[in-house]
């Protein structure tokens, strides 16, 4: 039965933990009812009890009667009437008090404090949704602005590139600086500005301030060691003016409109610290030269009289603050923090300043991001606890509601039997099992907000980044994540006791924080060692390694080949032909690119071989492609359709199951799709193109080349039609196509012939090394065994061509068997090597990537 903490995961998080507290809120009101049927039931019993205990007295009250018949056997019957009426009334008010002390107020005490925790916990993760979606937008932003820092660098750029094309233009006519002040022209003939509330054009602020100037008084004001400060006037007659002539209400309002002269540059204050307005007679504003520009009035130049003198060497000492050239120099009137600094130095700068708070702002929500998941999970299991809990309070309540009922009235026994019947058919795990079924919207799949760097770099992200732009990075096939990991499990797995622990390591379930922890120490897109994640323990490296899966843009068989993977398993003969399953997958696989196979190759690899060298039965097989169904594949959106689906786990299992046989045929056409592409041996050819565009055009090109190849070979009568047989240019023990022209993946044999005689891997591990390797021991430093890692990273020895291995290679390759070759349904007559050629083997490694 799937858990709450992998059933209500939606992209935004919010739509379905909205759907779980949905039906949490609705099991709170379920227990309203159920409380008030109870309070309700012990009401009905108490006002019965009274009704049968006012029989008596009201009987009583009647004179004469049985009260003057003692020994009539009348009254005798009578009195045990009358006396079971009035037992009866005790008993139902027995019940009553039974009801009201073992159901309603215990369970009405429950009942809130199972709605206080409900309501705290929607509380708590409202809060963290709601910071985690406002960090989302601020990093919108930060992205918008670094763009736009970066394009307009670009812009500079180019302008500066085609301003000095011509020779004839000196290098002193700079045209960008020209044309940067027209555009500036033109802006300021539209420019409009805003004072107080009223928005005005050029034109009108141009007769506004030339009245301003003409009217308000304007005088000097003198300022201690600074000077005398020419064509200023007092807040208060500029407030005075506003009031008289721009009809402002109040003097707040003025002073509004004197704040925004000052934030226009037509005003400043002198003589203070700050640039406020107010409506004050000791404090004077300066009419600034944009004012007398834009107005057309002359502007009153009167030489600075200076209420000092600059001491000269002789007397500086005499002065009491020193110099008064030393005392200035520092002080930056202008308050810019990078004087001497020219447009284009800024743009860079300012685009370097949005590139770091950028790169900020994705650190801090990816950070806010997992805190979020973690917390999700923490609630999600404590929520699961507690409807579960809320279902046995249910069973319980209804249980010793009907005990009440039958330790006091035996004869309602049929009644009691019945509310019996009702609380065993209350099943707390079908109830839950029901609510997962119908209400799930997802399982966990974060959708990682990664660092768009504006030249596509990403050397800064691991987790959430492309694979393929990834292994491009790393320069390798498979990206260093994936392999160092896989590495990393390989050599630590004899290190657990027993095989048990051994095949536990991919199920056991790792505290998201954990995992984050170990996450964040190694996203940071640089390799890394064992030595860097020796601190953990092997379940968590397992698990890491599946969020890396998880958490990647699309899955590892990617999403637009889900719909061909759920025909393949939805058609009726899928279930018996393992033949025809095996061979259609091998051409769905093969549309996906190069990287993304040979990453699930390397993954395969490592699985079935855990599952051989622990000798895993079919339920632990099952268990295992289930928990890797979602790293492996997803579809590109959830719904409660996919998540019935088991096609999934189906296609995990197949890919346990014929790993040889799918893989070794998806290389084989990797191969032969790239046998077109081999250059002269000084010419690189060229590198694979990752454009999706054409793809459907270039896979009818490869089944209508590997259809004639078929043809071809089957009219002449070869006994193998699959496998056309190249010349010794091209046989299998000499690449010579280049790192994109053969698969760099090394895998493991899965044939039962090789692998019987192990029944476990501490079994394997008491032969020291002296027999072939075939379990998951680390090889010592000599390199006795061969590597177990998923891609070798060490080139084979060239003069070993008779060794076993190559005897053993040459004679499963079907390259080798007839010297003739046929390409493109034509015959081709091979071309012999040179006399004194060396052969070289096939070379399985991880080479740098050449595109």
């Amino acid at each position: 039965m799937p858990s709450f903490a992998d059933s209500f995961w939606t992209p935004d998080y919010a739509a379905g933990l909205g759907v779980l507290f949905s039906k949490l809120q609705q099991g709170v009101e379920e227990d309203r009812q159920v409380l008030t049927i109870a309070r309700m039931r012990a009401e009905a019993e108490e006002a019965y009890g009274q009704r049968l205990g006012d029989i008596a007295p009201a009987a009583d009250k009647i004179a004469g009667g049985f009260s003057k018949d003692d020994g009539a056997s009348v009254r005798k019957a009578y009195d045990g009437v009358r006396t079971e009426m009035e037992d009866a009334a005790k008993n139902h008010k027995k019940i009553a008090q039974s009801i009201r002390d073992l159901v309603v107020n215990p369970f009405s005490r429950w009942c809130d404090a199972h709605e206080s925790r409900l309501q705290d916990s929607q509380d708590e993760l409202q809060a963290r949704l709601k910071a985690h979606d406002r960090q989302v937008e601020v990093v919108k932003k930060l992205r918008s602005n670094y763009f736009n820092k970066c394009r307009l660098v670009e812009d500079l750029e180019e302008e500066n590139k085609m301003a000095f094309q011509d020779a004839e233009n000196s290098p002193k006519q700079n045209i960008p600086e020209i044309k940067v002040q027209k555009d500036e022209e033109k802006e300021d003939e539209d420019e409009i500005f805003e004072i107080g509330d009223e928005t005005y054009q050029k034109e009108q602020v141009k007769k506004i301030i030339e009245h301003m100037l003409n009217t308000i008084k304007m005088g000097e004001t003198k300022v201690p060691i600074l000077g005398t400060y020419q064509n200023t006037s007092a807040g208060s007659d500029i407030v005075e003016y506003l009031q008289r002539h721009m009809d402002c209400s109040s003097v707040s309002y003025a002073e509004r409109i004197g704040q925004d002269l000052i934030s226009n540059g037509f005003l400043r204050l002198v003589g203070n610290v700050g640039s406020t307005f107010a409506n004050s007679s000791r404090l004077f504003y300066q009419w600034r030269p944009k004012s007398f520009q834009i107005s057309g009035v002359p502007e009153k130049k009167v030489a600075v009289s200076r209420t000092f003198s600059l001491p000269t060497s002789q007397d500086s000492t005499d002065s009491p603050i020193g110099a008064v050239s030393e005392y200035l120099q520092g002080w930056n009137v202008l308050g810019n923090s990078h004087p001497n600094e020219t447009p284009a130095d800024k743009l860079r700068r300012e685009a370097r300043e949005t590139d770091d708070k950028y790169k900020a702002g994705v650190q801090k929500l990816d950070e806010m991001r997992c805190d979020l998941e973690e917390s999700i999970f923490v609630h999600l299991k404590f929520l699961e606890r507690c409807e579960l809990d809320r279902l046995k309070a249910i069973k319980t309540v209804v249980l010793d509601f009907s005990g009440t009922i039958g330790n006091v009235i035996p004869s309602l026994q049929s009644t009691v039997d019945r509310m019996v019947l009702y609380q065993e058919t209350v099943q707390p795990m079908g109830d839950l099992r029901y609510l997962l079924e119908n209400y799930r919207t997802g399982s966990f799949a974060p959708k990682v907000v990664t660092y768009e760097n504006y030249y596509n770099r990403v050397d800064e992200q691991t987790f959430g980044v492309d694979l393929e732009a990834r292994a491009r990075a790393d320069k390798k096939r498979v990206p260093i994540i994936v392999t160092t990991l896989l590495t990393y499990l390989d050599h630590h797995y004899p290190d657990l006791e027993g095989d048990e622990a051994r095949r536990g390591v991919w199920l056991i379930e790792v505290p998201l924080s954990q995992t984050h922890k170990l996450r964040n120490k190694i996203n940071n897109g640089k390799p890394f060692t064992p030595e860097d994640i020796a601190e953990f323990d092997v379940p968590t490296v397992a698990n890491v390694l599946k969020l890396y899966l998880l958490e990647l843009p699309d899955s590892l068989i990617s999403s637009h080949v889900y719909e061909i993977i759920r025909t393949i398993y939805t058609t009726p003969a899928a279930d018996t032909a393992d033949d025809a399953r095996v061979g259609v997958l091998q051409q769905t696989l093969s549309q996906l690119r190069l990287t993304n196979i040979a990453t699930l190759d390397a993954c395969m690899n490592h699985f079935t071989r855990l599952i051989d060298l622990t000798s895993a039965d079919d339920q632990y097989v099952q268990a295992l492609a289930a928990s890797l169904a979602t790293c492996i594949i997803r579809p590109r959106t959830q719904s409660s359709l996919t998540m019935e689906e088991k096609h999934s786990h189906r296609l995990v299992r197949d890919l346990f199951a014929h790993k040889t046989a799918i893989f070794s045929e998806l290389k084989r056409m990797s191969s032969l799709s790239h046998s077109g592409s081999v250059t002269a041996p000084n010419n690189r050819p060229r590198a694979i193109s990752t454009d999706e565009s054409n793809r459907r055009a270039h896979m009818e090109e490869r089944q209508r080349a590997l259809l004639e190849k078929v043809g071809t070979a089957g009219d002449r009568g070869r006994s193998r039609a699959t496998s056309p047989a190249p010349s010794p240019r091209h046989r299998r023990d000499r690449s010579t196509g280049g790192p994109e022209t053969r698969f760099p993946i090394q895998t493991s044999p899965t044939s039962s012939s090789d692998r019987h005689g192990r029944s476990s891997m501490a079994s394997m591990a008491s032969l020291n090394g002296t027999l072939k390797r075939d379990s998951l021991e680390v090889p010592d430093s000599a390199g006795s065994a061969p590597s177990t890692e998923p891609l070798g990273d060490a080139p084979s020895e060239e003069g070993s061509q008779g060794s076993p291995v190559d005897t053993k290679r040459s004679s499963l390759s079907s390259l080798g068997r007839n010297s003739v070759r046929f390409e493109r349904g034509r015959r081709v007559t091979p071309v012999e090597p040179t006399v004194g050629e060396e052969k070289q083997g096939v070379t399985l490694v991880d080479a740098p990537m050449d595109d």
